[in-house]
């Protein structure tokens, strides 16, 4: 394991840890999130919805300099690491979120951080979800636009979605990092 990767697993738990697992989760950031926002796109909120089809939380959008910013609320959740990430397909049928397809992969790469020929610009970290099932992050992609007519648009024809596992993302093994079950749905359009 390289030092990104024992950073994404460890550094959140450690956090909780020293801070008596508060009732909110830490945010978590996959890039430099200290980024201004750029005035061309407004920002785009969706709802995070369960597998009964309930809203379980919210997502928000907004295109950056270099990349997006995503800011992610969500209850319900069972306390730990989730694997989240961008899907391929803007469509969130309850129960199970696979008409989401696979991970947005533009570039035909592998999945995780820590795979040699990956990573999907879909992927993220792992959203930590506190003792009371609730997660708040804040992640940053640079490797997706909201700019539209480009291939790596998360607002291509058809949308994108973002997906939230059941367990946590091992951040290398093909396609979806060993994290579970998509429990957690939301559509980018």
């Amino acid at each position: 394991m390289n030092l990104r990767s024992i950073s994404l697993f460890v550094v959140p738990l450690l956090f909780m840890i020293v801070l008596g697992c508060e009732d909110k989760a830490l945010p978590v950031s996959v890039s430099a999130a200290n980024e201004s926002s750029l005035t061309t796109h407004q920002p785009i909120t969706s709802d995070i919805i369960n597998g009964k089809g309930t809203k379980m939380g919210t997502a928000k959008f907004t295109q950056l300099a270099k990349g997006v910013q995503i800011d992610v609320v969500a209850t319900g959740l069972k306390p730990g690491l989730h694997g989240i990430h961008v899907h391929e397909t803007g469509l969130c049928e309850a129960p199970d979120f696979k008409t989401a397809g696979a991970h947005f992969n533009p570039s035909g790469k592998e999945h995780g951080y820590d795979n040699v020929n990956g990573e999907h610009a879909g992927d993220l970290s792992n959203l930590v979800a506190g003792p009371n099932g609730k997660a708040e992050a804040q992640f940053v992609l640079t490797t997706v636009t909201l700019q539209k007519g480009v291939s790596n648009s998360l607002l291509k024809e058809g949308g994108t979605a973002l997906v939230i596992h059941e367990d946590p993302d091992d951040m290398h093994t093909n396609p979806s990092g060993n994290s579970g079950n998509r429990i957690g749905c939301a559509v980018i359009k």
